[in-house]
């Protein structure tokens, strides 16, 4: 390996087959770096070239609860009422397409919309789907949470890479769970997928639970005492290192080497003042705080922009548990579907996903910049309609339905103004051009600069293709 590697990347691959190049990669911890796996690309003449590694960054905008696919991007206007439901499609900037009335800041950005119509999967519980979009694989251990079982989010894999560490002191993958006060019961916390899972622990996501649209918000785990300053903080941090290399004789297990990395990660955050400001949403022009919403889910989603400005690689949003009533919470629309779609839910994320879309443009960054709306699954074809495995629907609400509903793609190498996919007339099924969430995961990993058949490995060593689907190439544009 290291004299082929010291010949630079074309010799590194010359005389192997696709599969031993890929899975060298994998076990070296990805070590032969972007050069060679752009060179591994050239192997593989029917994936799309010019779009290869046009992301830098990704934001993932998840929909925790499932939307209803009939109630936003997918109406059935001439579907009997019972399946219809009450929203009517408006007309977007983009002839021929049509998306929600709730969504009218959306319809003005359809031509920079990806929306993919026919995302189909066989998992109705929420914490076990949301392994399926957040990974592009089916869960294998579902448990009562995050297990190192379970498969790595895109943004550990990315970790694993050493994304963005060049650029920044700034973890390279963050997710954001805003807490609010009241709310709904932490549900989100009990998700599969949102982890590093089998790449072990120490390339697990940095995580806000602060809810950003509080007048006090700060990153709790990044706040230096108020006592502390920075010159207390490095004799602090000198003791530590001191106990530490005590420690490590004593165990050197996973855990403890976790542990040790998020101490140091903790330091840098602390002592590095980009990194800090990166945080201060007080920083922002008012005028951009409130075009985002003054609500925890606008906050969020300018606060994930404002860490893709300062070079993190993947930040995963997901939407608030917000519910208001016992019956409704987060995206779970069983009951009150439809006024609480168009009251709670949709005004929000359509004002949100609009501004960060219009945000990331103005700045430069929305050509670098991979964005995915989605949900974990859809609601029942039928309005009242439950399902086997399901919690059940009243007369006004949807259950869970993972046989077909919508993601949306914008940003780097994603080619907007289009509708891909189509679902059966009930929205029930697709009807055209089927996608899997492992197919969403390939054309996530595409445009990542990530080759979706790299085999990594496991804590046995046991090398594991990362996904099994193909690149959407109907979404993918032109350089």
């Amino acid at each position: 390996m290291h004299a082929a590697h010291r010949g630079g990347p074309a010799q590194a691959i010359q005389g192997r087959s696709r599969r031993e190049f890929l899975r060298a990669g994998g076990l070296g911890l990805l070590g032969l770096g972007l050069p060679t796996l752009l060179a591994a690309q050239s192997l593989s003449p029917s994936l799309p070239a010019a779009t290869f590694g046009r992301a830098k960054a990704c934001i993932i905008l998840f929909m925790w609860g499932g939307p209803a696919q009939q109630e936003t991007w997918d109406l059935k206007p001439d579907a009997p009422e019972q399946f219809r439901g009450e929203f009517r499609p408006i007309a977007t900037n983009v002839p021929g397409i049509f998306i929600s009335e709730h969504f009218p800041h959306l319809a003005r950005q359809a031509h920079r919309l990806a929306i993919i119509r026919s995302v189909h999967h066989g998992d109705v519980n929420h914490t076990t789907a949301t392994h399926e979009l957040l990974t592009g694989k089916s869960i294998s251990t579902p448990g009562g949470g995050p297990t190192s079982d379970d498969w790595p989010h895109y943004g550990a894999v990315l970790a694993r890479r050493g994304r963005g560490q060049e650029r920044t002191s700034l973890p390279p993958f963050v997710q954001m769970r805003p807490t609010v006060p009241d709310g709904a019961p932490r549900f989100v916390e009990s998700s599969h997928g949102q982890g590093a899972g089998w790449l072990g622990p120490t390339l697990n996501p940095f995580t806000i639970d602060d809810d950003p649209n509080r007048p006090d918000y700060h990153v709790g785990a990044i706040r230096l005492p108020d006592d502390v300053g920075l010159g207390r903080f490095g004799d602090r941090q000198r003791l530590l290192q001191a106990v530490e290399f005590q420690a490590r004789h004593l165990e050197q297990s996973a855990q403890v080497q976790a542990l040790d990395a998020h101490y140091k990660r903790a330091y840098n955050l602390l002592t590095a003042k980009r990194a800090l400001e990166a945080f201060d949403l007080e920083r922002e022009d008012p005028r951009i705080r409130a075009r985002y919403g003054f609500h925890p889910h606008g906050q969020a989603v300018l606060q994930a922009r404002r860490l893709v400005e300062a070079g993190v690689s993947l930040t995963t949003v997901f939407w608030q548990n917000d519910g208001l009533t016992n019956v409704s919470v987060y995206w779970d629309t069983h009951n009150r579907n439809f006024i609480d779609l168009k009251t709670r839910l949709m005004p929000a994320s359509d004002q949100t996903f609009s501004a960060l879309l219009d945000d990331l443009d103005t700045r430069g960054l929305l050509d670098e910049t991979l964005v995915i709306w989605t949900g974990e699954f859809g609601r029942t074809p039928r309005v009242g309609q439950g399902v086997v495995g399901g919690a059940g629907a009243g007369r006004d609400g949807r259950d869970h339905w993972p046989h077909c509903f919508t993601t949306v793609l914008a940003g780097a190498g994603i080619r907007g103004g289009i509708v891909y996919g189509a679902s059966d007339r009930w929205a029930a099924h697709p009807a055209r051009d089927p996608v899997t969430p492992s197919d969403i995961a390939a054309t996530v990993y595409h445009l990542l600069g990530v080759d979706p058949a790299l085999e990594l490995a496991d804590s046995l060593g046991r090398p594991l293709r990362l996904c099994s689907g193909t690149p959407i190439h109907g979404v993918l544009g032109r350089a």
